[in-house]
């Protein structure tokens, strides 16, 4: 019989997208706070991130004529990675929150660091998701093997591009500075 041991902390990580200048979305219309609220505080955003040379996808919802940049964003606190569920639903209420006619005007694509792989929550069901709870889904999106990420035939391609690729090892970085901490027990 296998012992169960302690359940590592992960660093949850929000890729945040909107049509236009994504700092008006993040700090005049209040996403950051709303974040904030719900998450801890913020220790990490990217530069803005070309998303739009990746879908088109997204441009029904959020306008025809704009360009879709992202951004990175990581929390400093460290949560059990069995919060990706209710996480989810957190972001899901923000994004209703900030949407006008039915339409989303921000994306707010959460999952998780880990030292062994990028995970993502989403709603929609597929061979290579697993069921949590709430009607929310996690997916192994990266691995990192031999001091890089590893890709999927199903990852998102933007996740796959190097650009992406090296955001996450940012914040891979921080993680391992704060699970450091966290096992010796001087944090949280």
């Amino acid at each position: 019989m296998g012992k169960i041991k302690d359940i590592d902390r992960v660093n949850y990580v929000i890729h945040f997208f909107s049509a236009g200048n994504t700092d008006y979305w993040l700090y005049t219309e209040g996403v950051y706070n709303e974040l904030v609220k719900h998450f801890g505080e913020i220790d990490y955003i990217s530069d803005e991130i070309d998303f739009q040379k990746y879908t088109y996808y997204y441009n029904m919802e959020m306008g025809q004529n704009v360009k879709i940049k992202a951004r990175m964003i990581s929390f400093k606190n460290l949560y059990s990675p069995g919060f990706l569920a209710e996480a989810k639903t957190i972001t899901n209420d923000i994004e209703k929150k900030y949407s006008v006619d039915g339409k989303r005007k921000v994306n707010l694509d959460i999952g998780y660091v880990h030292h062994m792989q990028f995970v993502l929550a989403s709603t929609k069901p597929w061979g290579n998701r697993i069921y949590l709870s709430k009607g929310i889904y996690a997916e192994i999106t990266l691995m990192y093997v031999y001091e890089q990420w590893k890709a999927f035939d199903h990852s998102y391609q933007n996740f796959k591009d190097k650009e992406y690729q090296e955001e996450l090892t940012k914040i891979r970085n921080l993680y391992l500075e704060k699970r450091k901490k966290w096992l010796a027990g001087k944090i949280r």
